[in-house]
């Protein structure tokens, strides 16, 4: 569920004026861009004015050059060092951007996990803080050491759990706000549908659906 969420999180900040940058490792670009036609139809449009970019990932997962406009030609983090140093870290701010990274895993595949994480802690997250852009970054339980999900979690400001509820018949997908920094916040779990559009909504106590 954490897929068709993040999904409807790109779109719906796009409709609101903002801008995406959607990084896809763990399926092709082209395959990203069908779905997310499915939720916005004039999708092409807002890539065409760069109000989203989406970054390709998943070639390097392959060894493969990108054929796309925007790519991370090595996940390494030697590699990855030198290009934020160079370029990301002296970005202008832009708080109207969200970057998402549908599946930050695929980085841990050609790194060790305690040189992975210290690149995230001190150039991902950092490049990010400086130019207030709101980084939201797909972890999947149970492929990392418990302590990279902690270090991780500690350096966020939030943190968002999804899962399969298999208690219930037929199981549910749920989600809950773990925490939240500076605000106050609902922590209960709540129930997430998803339509033929693959757009998400959320179940209130009430059995009623309202939009994401």
């Amino acid at each position: 569920m954490w897929f068709n969420a993040s999904l409807n999180i790109a779109v719906g900040w796009l409709r609101t004026g903002g801008l995406v940058g959607y990084n896809v490792g763990f399926q092709p670009p082209e395959d990203l861009r069908s779905q997310l036609r499915r939720i916005e139809p004039g999708i092409d449009d807002y890539e065409m004015k760069d109000k989203l970019k989406v970054w390709d990932l998943y070639s390097a997962t392959l060894g493969r050059k990108s054929p796309e406009k925007y790519a991370i030609a090595s996940l390494r983090v030697a590699d990855l060092s030198v290009t934020y140093s160079r370029d990301r870290m002296h970005l202008p701010p832009t708080p109207d951007l969200i970057e998402i990274v549908d599946d930050v895993s695929v980085f841990a595949r050609f790194n060790d996990e305690k040189n992975w994480v210290e690149w995230e802690l001190t150039r991902d997250f950092a490049a990010y803080k400086m130019t207030k852009v709101t980084n939201i970054l797909g972890l999947i339980k149970g492929v990392q050491s418990e302590w990279a999900y902690k270090r991780l979690e500690a350096a966020s400001d939030g943190v968002i759990d999804f899962k399969v509820d298999e208690t219930s018949d037929p199981p549910r997908h749920i989600m809950r706000i773990r925490s939240m920094r500076s605000v106050g916040f609902d922590g209960r779990w709540h129930q997430l549908n998803v339509k033929e559009d693959m757009g998400v909504v959320l179940v209130d106590d009430r059995a009623r659906d309202r939009s994401m």
